[in-house]
């Protein structure tokens, strides 16, 4: 396969072969065509200038179509910790993310794909009578392909309203791109001489912060004299279009985009909304057009779409406006008509309005040329004079099937032999302008390049043979090989005993066969649930990607469920769907009754919860997961008993079952068996449970049973030894380390300063005060709570009465009953507290965790007095289960209210 160009569509280009290859396991050798030192930059993004940023946030901008914030994960990961999905970047940075992320694309494709760069250009294409491309370089050599792929990027337009003077003058910078097109501005013994640049949209924008210098002015005209316009500061979501707007004839549509944007204002005050929400139709609305309406488009609207549609980061519209207000720049509406040498070496550019500036320079900034039988590419002319290409509507680039280039009017001829099917050439970006327009982005390039890789490797495709496939542990057959399977599986039994390693395991299956749907789903689940080091967006992307190409319906269904459950949208619903069609799939029943909130991800309803586990028992057959599943639903509902028995019959068959594990541990606290279940779960934390994945939250377990059995000494000392910082981070500390310093606090078992602060430093601040789950919300009301933080906890009051319907209705009205707290505003303390109590359920969790907010109630009963409140509250709890620790409160209570 060969790719002529390697800047941005290029570069993508690649990066999709490379993956496709990988994921089918098609042997390909690629090459690069292209003169430019470094792959990935092309002439857009080699600009050193910090000036120029890109005039589309960093959210938008990422290699992958289905895999949004890639962009910005790279600059986190690449010394910008702090970059978001909002800020405009320079391009310079930008053609670093490209050239980087090129090169990681050919390192993981290595061993499928060989890749080579060849440093030159390409100047012409024929086609052998065997079907194959031979491609002229400028070199001299030659490079054979079976398929070609033509990636180069917009080309400079003939300049016709240049005047012969001026094309000819040494004072004459045609390409302000090209490397060390303006050195001889700054070398000019005149340094200081006025610019006149020719054309005012980004490419003049960019030009003027960088040849703007005191003494110098800067002028720049156009037929509208119109700058692009800035981006606003905040963003506006898109207000979405009609998508009745494709097929109108243009006068009819020009009245309903007025429409549009008329809403828009009145909606938001703001015409950005309006333009945004038209991107998606763009491309139809001018398919649709008849070829006098886009003509008519091209001649009265296109200027204006341009000015409002291509806009300049705000950063540099400020620079912009000071430059305008200091005459420093200056804007001029016409047309070169004339252009002199001066008397001083200079030029005398007469303009349409009769206007004459004396400028030391001239500058093209019209940018590219529309039309294909203009363009000066020597591989272009040649195409299209051979019959290969054709040009496009309007003249406007080339015609093409979906990104194939459309022959002329003889395509066996072209092919090389009679009947034969048109070459598989292929092209995207700007070459597909006239079907297209809005083609010249990266958001529409990256799309292309999916689909053109997809195209050029189909025929590669190697048919599905009528093998035996290997299962997973419940006998599932699986779309991968032996090896990935074997470490699939091992994954599998991992999560499933709530062990450590599954992540490696998983890695490992993907690693063996790039293309197993299930292998990446499974880790992008393992990641977003369990907080285990993957990225979660390439996982799920790469799940996506391989689903589409092989995967059976199952695995399908289950990528589905876990793109629903990580974007948060009906992920519970559609796991429910799942299991009634799958209730085999162990991996499915673990997510959606995990027993540990692993995350704070809230659970399912617990009725919906018990009637999927009741629902799979035939699917099972006794095995000791399910058993184990069913026993922490019998606790759950009270059924102690029951509970007990069926986790002792699954650790009788897998001791290390950590769901069995987790329901006895709520068994014997329930209960009151303190010392029974301190023995037993201090016990297998030290044999079965060194390998378990949420071993702190089992010690937090036993920490639960020294605090009933009023031991301070071995709380202390469990948490330290535990539970410090260092030892449990991110939301584990939350949840177990930072909860239990707090009940230890309330219940008089820890007096003196706590180490909260530790905690809050081993979760990140966005987790802590903007958290996604109302489970993950309460802890960290609580841990802010312990630390005093009233600051910290009003911003997560705010961040909650926006956030999901349960956050509104429990932790907001949590944090101001805790807000009481630390104000010792007893009266109000309690009586939020008391309020949210019959909705607390709502949180997720268990009632164990969820018992925080009943000992901060407590101890606001007794710090206001309430006594005989707190009373009933204790004598009610001890009649559920005995505690020497709430006896001991109860007997310090003083006499009645």
């Amino acid at each position: 396969m060969a790719v002529v160009g390697a800047g941005a569509a290029g570069a993508l280009t690649a990066m999709q072969l490379c993956e496709t290859a990988v994921r089918r396991s098609t042997p390909l050798e690629l090459v690069l065509i292209d003169p430019a030192p470094e792959a990935g930059r092309g002439v857009a993004y080699a600009t050193p200038d910090p000036r120029h940023r890109l005039n589309v946030p960093a959210g938008g901008m990422s290699c992958y179509p289905d895999d949004p914030t890639h962009f910005v994960r790279w600059l986190r990961a690449h010394g910008e910790p702090a970059a978001s999905a909002c800020d405009f970047v320079s391009r310079h940075r930008y053609g670093a993310y490209l050239a980087d992320s090129l090169g990681q694309a050919v390192i993981r494709a290595h061993g499928t794909v060989a890749v080579r760069r060849l440093r030159t250009k390409a100047t012409g294409c024929t086609w052998t009578a065997g079907g194959r491309a031979t491609l002229r370089l400028a070199d001299g050599r030659t490079q054979r392909a079976d398929s070609v792929v033509i990636a180069t990027g917009p080309t400079p337009g003939p300049r016709a309203w240049a005047p012969a003077a001026l094309r000819t003058s040494d004072r004459f910078v045609p390409d302000p791109w090209a490397p060390g097109a303006l050195d001889a501005l700054a070398e000019d013994a005149h340094a200081a001489a006025d610019v006149l640049l020719v054309g005012t949209g980004l490419t003049a924008v960019d030009m003027a912060l960088t040849l703007e210098r005191p003494g110098r002015r800067v002028h720049a005209v156009s037929r509208g004299g119109e700058l692009p316009r800035p981006h606003a500061l905040t963003a506006l979501p898109p207000l979405q279009a009609d998508p009745g707007l494709p097929g109108l004839p243009l006068a009819e549509l020009r009245a309903a985009v007025r429409r549009h944007v008329a809403a828009a204002v009145r909606a938001h005050g703001d015409w950005r909304p309006a333009v945004d929400g038209l991107r998606p139709l763009t491309q139809a609305m001018w398919a649709r057009l008849s070829d006098d309406d886009r003509a008519d488009f091209l001649a009265r609207d296109a200027s204006r779409w341009n000015v409002h549609r291509h806009r300049m980061p705000p950063a540099t519209a400020e620079s912009v406006r000071r430059a305008l207000a200091a005459r420093r720049l200056r804007l001029h509406t016409g047309q070169v008509r004339d252009v002199a040498e001066g008397p001083d070496g200079g030029l005398a550019v007469t303009l349409s309005d009769g206007r004459t500036l004396r400028v030391g320079w001239v500058v093209d900034c019209t940018g590219p040329g529309l039309r294909v039988e203009e363009c000066a590419d020597p591989l272009w002319r040649g195409l299209l004079a051979d019959g290969i290409a054709t040009p496009g509507p309007l003249g406007i680039g080339v015609a093409t099937d979906a990104g194939r280039l459309r022959p002329g009017r003889d395509p066996a001829i072209r092919a090389g032999s009679p009947g034969a099917a048109p070459p598989p050439l292929f092209t995207l970006g700007a070459a597909r302008r006239g079907e297209l327009w809005e083609t010249t982005a990266v958001p529409e390039i990256r799309v292309q390049a999916a689909e053109v890789a997809a195209a050029v490797l189909e025929p590669l495709r190697e048919p599905v043979r009528g093998r035996r496939r290997p299962t997973d542990i419940n006998g599932l057959p699986l779309s991968t090989h032996a090896a990935a399977a074997a470490s699939y599986r091992v994954g599998l039994e991992r999560l499933l005993k709530v062990r450590a390693g599954a992540e490696t395991a998983l890695a490992r299956a993907v690693e063996l066969d790039p293309g197993f749907a299930l292998g990446h789903a499974a880790l992008a689940l393992v990641g977003h649930e369990c907080g285990a080091e993957v990225d979660v967006p390439r996982a799920l992307a790469d799940a996506q990607r391989a689903a589409h190409e092989r995967a059976d319906e199952r695995e399908r269904a289950f990528v589905e469920v876990v793109t629903r459950r990580i974007a948060g949208s009906g992920g519970d619903e559609a796991l429910t769907r799942h299991l009634a069609a799958y209730p085999g799939d162990a991996l499915a029943l673990s997510v959606a009754v995990p027993t540990i909130a692993f995350s704070g991800v809230t659970d399912l309803d617990g009725a919906m919860a018990r009637r999927l586990v009741e629902r799979t028992t035939s699917a099972y057959e006794g095995h000791w997961f399910h058993t184990s599943l069913l026993a922490f639903m019998r606790q759950d509902d009270g059924r102690f008993d029951e509970a007990g028995e069926l986790a002792r019959r699954a650790l009788a068959v897998e001791p290390a079952a950590g769901h069995a594990v987790h329901a006895l541990a709520h068994v014997h606290y329930e209960t009151g068996a303190h010392e029974r279940g301190r023995d037993w779960l201090d016990g297998w934390i030290g044999d079965q449970g060194r390998g378990a994945t949420h071993r702190a939250h089992f010690s937090w377990h036993v920490a639960l049973h020294e605090l009933a059995l009023d031991d301070p000494d071995a709380v202390r000392r469990r948490w330290f030894a535990q539970l410090a910082p260092g030892r449990v981070n991110g939301v584990r500390a939350l949840v177990d380390s930072g909860s239990l310093l707090w009940r230890a606090r309330m219940s008089g078992c820890w007096t003196g300063e706590q180490p909260v602060e530790g905690v809050l430093a081993a979760v990140e601040r966005e987790v802590v005060e903007r958290p996604a789950t109302p489970f993950t919300a309460m802890h960290s009301a609580v841990a802010l709570t312990a630390a005093g933080d009233l600051a910290a906890l009003r911003r997560l009051r705010a961040h909650a009465a926006g956030a999901d319907p349960v956050q509104r209705e429990v932790v907001a009205p949590l944090c101001e009953a805790l807000e009481a707290v630390l104000e010792e505003r007893w009266p109000d303390a309690v009586a939020r507290l008391e309020s949210i109590r019959p909705v607390l359920r709502k949180v997720g969790g268990s009632a164990a965790q969820r018992e925080v907010v009943e000992e901060t109630l407590l101890f606001a009963l007794v710090s206001g007095g309430r006594c005989e409140a707190a009373r009933r509250l204790l004598e009610t709890r001890l009649d559920r289960r005995d505690s020497p620790a709430d006896h001991r409160r109860l007997a310090a209570l003083p006499g009645l209210d």
